[in-house]
C-alpha cells in the first residue's frame, strides 16, 4: 500500500536522515520505480527533500508547528528557488534565503551539518551542497544578499555563466572562507551587508 510505504519511508529517513533510492528499494522490497511514485507526494508536501542520488528527511515529522519562513541567517523571507538548506546532526533543518547566508551558516555549524543542499540556478534542481560550483561577484542582480553567491552543478555551466557575467567559481570549502572573509572586510572587493 502507499500510504503505508510512504510512512515507513518516512520512519526510515528520519532513523537514518538521508537515503538512496536503491537503498528504500532494497529495504521496502519494491522497484525504484515505486519508490519514485511513493516519494513524490513527499517531496510535493515539503516532507521530504530530493538531494544528490537519493532523498532526506526535511524536518522532524512530530513538529505540528509550520516551518519558519525566514532565514536562519540574516531573517529575510526564502525563495524556494534560492534557498540553501543545511540538516543538521540532531535531525533538525534549518534554512537559508541564499547561498550566500547558507555558507555563512554552514561555516558557523561546522561538523553539526550532516548535509547541505543547495539549487542550480540555470537547472532549477537541487543538489548536494558539496559536489556544486559557487559563482561569487557575478554582476547578475538576483535580488538577495550581497555579496551574492549563485551554485551550479556543473562545472561548465558555472563556466560559461562567469564568462558572460563575471565572477569568480569556487568549491565549497573555498566559498565558504571566501564569502566570510568578504563579510568581515578582508576582501577588497566592496560588500554590502544586510
Amino acid at each position: 500500500m502507499p500510504i503505508e510505504r510512504q510512512d515507513k519511508i518516512k520512519e526510515l529517513l528520519n532513523k537514518h536522515h538521508n537515503m538512496k533510492i536503491s537503498e528504500l528499494s532494497q529495504e521496502l522490497g519494491v522497484s525504484e520505480m515505486t519508490i519514485h511514485r511513493d516519494l513524490k507526494p513527499l517531496i510535493d508536501d515539503g516532507a521530504v527533500l530530493k538531494t544528490f542520488g537519493g532523498v532526506s528527511i526535511a524536518g522532524k515529522e512530530n513538529d505540528h508547528k509550520p516551518a519558519s519562513k525566514d532565514c536562519v541567517f540574516c531573517g529575510r523571507s526564502t525563495n524556494e528557488r534560492l534557498a540553501y538548506r543545511l540538516i543538521l546532526s540532531n535531525n533538525r533543518t534549518e534554512t537559508a534565503c541564499c547561498a550566500h547566508c547558507g555558507l555563512l551558516r554552514h561555516r558557523q555549524l561546522g561538523d553539526d551539518v550532516i548535509q547541505a543542499i543547495c539549487p542550480d540556478f540555470l537547472r532549477q534542481t537541487t543538489l548536494s551542497a558539496q559536489l556544486a560550483f559557487y559563482v561569487i561577484d557575478t554582476s547578475v542582480e538576483i535580488g538577495c544578499c550581497h555579496p551574492q553567491v549563485l551554485t551550479f552543478e556543473r562545472s561548465e555551466d558555472a563556466d560559461k555563466f562567469v564568462k558572460g557575467f563575471g565572477g569568480t567559481i569556487y568549491h565549497l570549502a573555498e566559498a565558504m572562507e571566501a564569502i566570510f572573509q568578504k563579510m568581515n572586510g578582508n576582501d577588497r572587493c566592496s560588500s554590502r551587508h544586510h
